[in-house]
């Protein structure tokens, strides 16, 4: 097996090697694990159409091969090539075509006059007239006359006998056994000049064209097979006479190359197809009518020491080809186009399938670890500026090293990777802001669920430390309420006050972790930073007072029962997160030792007949916000040092209130010295 073929079938191994390494990152996220199971995937589909030639990706590569002539623009070619054209100038003069072999005969020798080097007939001389053994003579005169030769791949074409023809096959093979993998092209029968013709030649060769799949010609046969011989081009064995390079030097490297002489060797497919160099569009080479050469109006310096093509460039003809350059040039063109290039060693070759491989493989996993780690704005950059160093590189390995190699697969594969790695995530984060949404649109406003949607890692699941302020109210002898009034009637002014309150805490940006009955339980500074958390929620509580005895009011106007309500609240690090039976029941709450301690105080609202208490942590951070005056008329008196339930050390309280508008804050400290014990909750 060649060492293409087993990189081949190692490197799709490697694939799911690199996919394993990729994937076995711990720090990956399960997106990225996506991402990249979505990059590898494309990859490997990408990479297995490249080895079965689909044909779309393999037209796409053609069409950016044909840009690249494109781009590169026209190039100045060999002065040693010239084209003796069958026009329509003068098919005007010298009548239809076909002309008569006495007219070919004519232009033959005058170029022979004019020193021509070599004539090459690009015309089909299958079919016997009256002036063949004049041609004939003429040939023979000049003896420097190559004429062409037609293989037909239909079993049931016509064709003329085959005498003589055997010489002309290639003399030399090398590496044969390179024929067993690649079978080279083989025709069934040939259509040749008539034998007396071909017995004054000085050689033959063919002028097959083989478009690709779009019609374009971009390979030259070097060689194709005919009962067992391999003959060379019309274009191959007219370069190499024009060298000095006989028959017997040329030789065919099966499945690599043509090597002419020492000095030349011709990179050929594994099926003895040549790239064509193509120089530029139509008459890029210098074009001299037959009408003006056989008047003798065309110097002979224009054709001396020349290789001279004769053919048609009529469009009534119908020898008109598509190439890069041309949806329309003249099939002597192209003849003209690869002996120009063999004379100047100008060749192009196409990388082989491993190399494409590689570069496919290579590229896409590199681009693959990086984009599943950027963000959308970055992978947007990444893609551009992957594709443009993709086709640079493509283009310049063409213009400087004459190498074509497949980058609309990798390009493409990129651009696929790229758009469903964004559609994937655009997706996730679809999902992840609904669930989002879900999880806290209960417990905080719209705004802060927007910005927890634009930045989910403030809402991380599980728990994470963090000072908050958290706050208890609680309704005042709500037991003996109930016992009191019919469950319609409670439930009904109970969600009335809930959600009065309920508003209030959204109002001040506050997180609503739960109503348990009759109380509610919120807290700030999670789950997004609020550095002004103590502020916002002493604001709230005063802000609830208010509302409650708005409340009041109304409940007494209408005759209905009336509720109170009691607010503690403390500071301090608590645990925050989701907590709960993962995949069952999940709450979005704050637990720790100063949440217990915001319960307690909540409870000695009652004790010390008061609307709302705070703790000692809770005065301290909004302190430093009176003293600049950002908060206003409040009245914070201390009451007393207190252990609560499940405590050791005391805690100040302080009643909290409001004052008139323009009043100014008051915070008085505790004096009572002695510190309250109480065991109940």
């Amino acid at each position: 097996m060649a060492f293409s073929d087993k990189l081949k079938n190692n490197l799709l191994g490697k694939v799911f090697l690199s996919a394993l390494s990729i994937l076995s990152i711990r720090k990956t996220t399960r997106r990225n694990r996506i991402n990249a199971v979505i990059g590898l995937s494309l990859t490997l589909l990408i990479t297995c159409l490249m080895v079965l030639d689909w044909s779309p990706l393999e037209n796409l590569e053609d069409r950016l091969l044909d840009y690249c002539f494109k781009i590169r623009g026209p190039q100045k070619p060999s002065d040693q090539v010239v084209i003796a054209a069958i026009d329509d100038k003068s098919i005007d003069r010298l009548g239809r075509w076909p002309w008569s072999r006495e007219v070919l005969a004519r232009l033959i020798e005058r170029l022979g006059r004019a020193g021509a080097e070599l004539i090459i007939l690009d015309i089909i001389l299958s079919e016997e007239e009256k002036n063949d053994p004049l041609l004939a003579k003429i040939i023979g005169q000049e003896g420097n006359v190559i004429l062409p030769l037609v293989f037909e791949f239909d079993p049931d074409s016509k064709t003329l006998p085959t005498e003589n023809l055997n010489q002309w096959a290639f003399r030399s093979i090398q590496k044969p056994e390179g024929f067993k993998r690649y079978h080279p092209i083989t025709a069934r029968k040939a259509l040749i000049p008539v034998p007396a013709l071909i017995r004054e030649a000085m050689a033959l060769g063919h002028i097959n064209m083989f478009p690709d799949r779009d019609g374009t010609v971009r390979w030259e046969a070097l060689a194709i097979e005919y009962n067992g011989f391999l003959f060379p081009s019309i274009d191959l064995i007219t370069a190499a006479l024009f060298l000095g390079v006989p028959p017997q030097k040329i030789a065919l490297v099966a499945a690599e190359a043509v090597q002419v002489g020492e000095k030349r060797k011709i990179p050929t497919d594994p099926y003895g197809r040549s790239l064509i160099h193509y120089y530029g569009p139509e008459k890029t080479f210098p074009h001299y009518a037959i009408s003006a050469i056989l008047d003798g109006s065309v110097p002979a310096k224009a054709l001396g020491g020349k290789i001279v093509l004769v053919g048609a460039t009529a469009i009534g003809i119908y020898d008109l080809r598509v190439t890069p350059f041309s949806p329309a040039m003249p099939g002597v063109e192209k003849h003209a186009n690869v002996i120009a290039s063999i004379l100047e060693n100008k060749f192009l070759r196409k990388a082989p399938l491993a190399v494409n491989l590689v570069l496919m493989i290579s590229v896409s996993l590199l681009f693959t670890f990086l984009i599943i780690h950027l963000k959308a704005a970055g992978a947007a950059t990444l893609t551009g500026g992957s594709l443009l160093l993709l086709l640079g590189s493509g283009y310049l390995l063409f213009v400087r090293a004459g190498l074509w190699i497949h980058i609309a697969s990798p390009s493409l594969n990129l651009l696929f990777i790229f758009i469903t790695v964004t559609a994937n995530n655009y997706a996730a984060e679809e999902r992840y802001a609904r669930r989002i949404r879900s999880l806290f649109s209960s417990y905080v406003t719209e705004r802060v669920v927007t910005e927890l949607i634009k930045h989910p890692e403030l809402a991380r699941l599980g728990g994470a430390r963090r000072e908050v302020t958290v706050l208890f109210s609680d309704v005042r002898g709500f037991t003996s309420f109930s016992e009191k009034h019919a469950p319609e009637e409670v439930v009904a002014i109970l969600n009335e006050y809930l959600e009065a309150m309920t508003e209030v805490i959204f109002r001040w940006e506050g997180t609503l972790d739960k109503f348990i009955g009759d109380a509610i339980l919120a807290f700030w500074g999670a789950p997004l930073p609020q550095p002004n958390h103590a502020e916002l929620g002493v604001r709230c509580a005063l802000h609830m007072a208010k509302r409650l005895k708005e409340l009041q009011e109304k409940w007494q106007a209408e005759g209905k029962p009336v509720l109170d309500a009691g607010v503690g609240i403390n500071t301090g690090e608590v645990l925050v997160g989701n907590i709960g039976a993962a995949g069952k029941k999940m709450d979005y709450t704050v637990i720790g030792d100063h949440v217990n301690l915001g319960s307690r105080v909540e409870s000695l609202t009652r004790k010390f007949n008061a609307h709302i208490l705070i703790t000692e942590y809770t005065l301290n951070k909004i302190i430093p916000e009176i003293e600049r005056g950002k908060i206003g008329h409040l009245s914070s008196k201390g009451i007393q040092k207190v252990i609560v339930k499940g405590k050791k050390f005391p805690v100040g309280i302080y009643d909290l209130s409001s004052l008139a508008p323009e009043s100014a804050c008051q915070v008085i400290e505790c004096t009572v010295d002695e510190v309250a014990a109480f065991d109940e909750k």
